[in-house]
């Protein structure tokens, strides 16, 4: 089970980075508690959001980003293990942080 961190925070913004996103913390009126702009590969999270709010927002963004076998392959061993261990995390049964399924096949 991952720890809701702040090393869990910084290696999910370093995966996010390897996937081209952009992570960035700035107030607003969020009614999700973030934003995603797809165009621009860009996500915004409240800045007042406690780690493990920042940590789930960015694992439900995770589960609506597509990946392709391409940008997997230019991700760095750490990275890619570091992706299967949130993708169980989020789809396991018993999770109860956010939930959702993903699928996507890991070299």
């Amino acid at each position: 089970m991952l720890k809701l961190n702040e090393t869990t925070l910084k290696k999910t913004e370093e995966l996010f980075k390897q996937l081209q996103y952009k992570v960035r913390y700035e107030k607003g009126q969020f009614q999700s508690g973030y934003c995603l702009v797809k165009s621009q590969n860009v996500i915004v999270i409240n800045k007042f959001y406690t780690t493990e709010a920042r940590i789930n927002c960015l694992f439900e963004i995770l589960q609506h980003t597509e990946i392709t076998v391409e940008v997997m392959e230019k991700m760095d061993d750490t990275s890619r293990k570091f992706l299967n261990e949130i993708l169980k995390e989020i789809t396991a049964p018993e999770s109860k942080g956010v939930q959702g399924k993903l699928e996507i096949d890991v070299p």
